[in-house]
Parts: structure tokens; C-alpha cells; sequence
């Protein structure tokens, strides 16, 4: 693994304090709040690491209460809710300054045949033909607000070749929804538990965004007002993030200063390995 890389999967790995209690370092990414991938990713790697040897998460339910601060751990707490004979149940709050800033409940189980369909994965080219967000990014490295500009030509952990480029800085009407390839920057351990909290981790980027297209607004605009306010993951199948995964997202409805997104993550060969869900603050206030 790449030196970036390694820091994001030691980020999640956590530190275990007491049997059930877990504590997370947070990374600044210039925003001046936790991004909530990895409120995410922490959050089910401490539940994983209170699961029976043989379980995988199938799938989970998070709520974001407050903004947490990125110059602050935070600390994870799991309860043990229930271990039955195929499936387990954990509950996760984490918890910075005292107060809890996220939850989550995880669903664990066993391996398991049955009946099988999946959706087709739509068309997309190849991401050897795409520019990555960096090099996209380093294009317009003069209209980045100096805050972030750092952060945003930085070598990444997870490269994002996007398949229709999209302009935070100058946003345009465009239809609800983007297409984009997702792959780690190196190899990864061969254990299905990273693979799963960094996906955790990176389908938060790219997605609440996705509702703001048709009306040309952006989260990097000062009168607009994001926020996560939910995020829900389906793994469907066993896949590898150190292999290209196509997030293709769309948003069915904003409304009453929320919007609400979709995605589906495919491997090359055209399996639905994950799905999400996602409802988010996007308010524009009055000047």
C-alpha cells in the first residue's frame, strides 16, 4: 500500500480502549468538520470488530447528529445487541466532547447461498480514458479556496476517475446524477473487513452533491448550507476496492430543504457488489 493509503486504513483501524470501546483519530480535509465517510467507515470498523469470526456486514443504518470537530478523536461505543445463529446486531454511537455526534445500526451474517439477480450495470468507459478529480483538480488550482487548495492536490488514498467531470466552483444545471470510478491508490490487505469500511468510507463522497445538479447549486457556494443526515449501505457481494468499483448515483427528489441519493457500486465485469442510500440538508439561505 501507498504511504496516503496507509494512513487512511490505520485511521480506521481504530485503537481499542476497552472491550467495547473504541477511539478514532479524525483527518482534516479542509472543510473544518469530520467528513462523514469516515465518521462512517469508524464507526463499522469498531462494530467489526466486535462480530464472530465467519460474519460480514450485509448491511447498515447511520444518523448524523452533530458536526464533528477535526482536530478531535472521537470515540466509538458498541453494544453487543445480539448474536444469533446466523446473524448479528450492533449498534455503534460515536461520541466526541462528551455528546454523541453519530449512530449506527450493522447487520452481520453468515455466508449463505440462494436465489441470485442483480442489476445491470449501465455503460460507462474504461478509467484508464478518464482524468482523475486530481488531475481535474489541478487544472483549476487557482479558483480553490486556499483553505482546501492543499488538501485537493494532495496525493489520495482512493482515486476518482469521474465519467462526466463536474465543476463545484462553477456549477451548472445538469440532470441528477454521475458515474464515476472508485479504486484504491494501492493493494490492500486481503481482509473483507477493510475492503468493507473503506467503501463505507468513500461512498460518501461524490453523493449528497449529485442532488444539487439540476438546480446549478454546489456545497462549495456560501449560501448553501450541506449536511449528511443519514446514510444507509447494502453489501451485496464479496468484492475488492484495490480493483476499479463504478459508483453510478442518481437523486429522485429534493424537497423541503433536503435532497435524497442513490448508488450502486459495480465491479468491471458488471456485478452490484454494494448499494446506498442518503438524505441531506441542502438549504439555501437567504442572503
Amino acid at each position: 500500500m501507498g504511504t496516503v493509503l496507509d494512513e487512511l486504513v490505520r485511521l480506521l483501524g481504530l485503537e481499542r480502549i476497552e472491550e467495547n470501546l473504541f477511539r478514532g483519530e479524525s483527518q482534516d480535509l479542509g472543510w473544518g468538520r469530520v467528513f462523514g465517510g469516515q465518521v462512517l467507515g469508524q464507526a463499522l470498523s469498531a462494530a467489526e470488530q466486535t462480530v464472530p469470526e465467519g460474519r460480514a456486514v450485509h448491511s447498515l443504518h447511520g444518523y448524523f447528529m452533530r458536526p464533528g470537530a477535526a482536530n478531535r478523536p472521537i470515540v466509538y461505543d458498541v453494544d453487543r445487541i445480539r448474536d444469533g445463529s446466523s446473524f448479528t446486531t450492533r449498534r455503534v454511537v460515536a461520541i466526541q466532547g462528551g455528546k454523541p455526534i453519530f449512530s449506527m445500526s450493522a447487520s452481520f451474517q453468515v455466508h449463505e447461498g440462494g436465489f441470485e439477480h442483480e442489476a445491470a450495470m449501465p455503460d460507462a468507459p474504461p478509467p484508464e480514458s478518464l482524468k482523475s478529480e486530481a488531475e481535474l483538480a489541478a487544472l483549476v488550482a487557482d479558483r480553490i479556496p486556499e483553505r482546501m487548495r492543499a488538501q485537493a492536490l494532495a496525493e489520495r488514498p482512493i482515486e476518482v476517475r469521474p465519467v462526466e467531470p463536474y465543476d463545484p466552483l462553477r456549477p451548472k444545471v445538469r440532470p441528477p446524477a454521475r458515474r464515476l470510478w472508485y479504486r484504491t491508490s494501492g493493494a490492500l490487505p486481503d481482509a473483507p473487513s477493510i475492503h468493507q469500511y473503506l467503501l463505507a468510507y468513500a461512498s460518501d463522497f461524490n453523493f449528497l452533491g449529485t442532488s444539487m445538479q439540476p438546480h446549478g447549486a454546489s456545497w462549495l457556494q456560501p449560501a448553501m448550507q450541506v449536511a449528511s443526515l443519514d446514510h444507509a449501505m447494502w453489501f451485496h457481494r464479496p468484492f475488492r476496492f484495490d480493483e476499479w468499483l463504478l459508483y453510478v448515483i442518481d437523486s429522485p427528489s429534493a424537497s423541503g430543504a433536503r435532497g435524497l441519493v442513490r448508488g450502486q457500486f459495480f465491479t468491471r465485469d458488471g456485478h452490484l457488489v454494494a448499494s446506498t442510500t442518503q438524505e441531506g440538508l441542502i438549504r439555501k439561505r437567504e442572503a
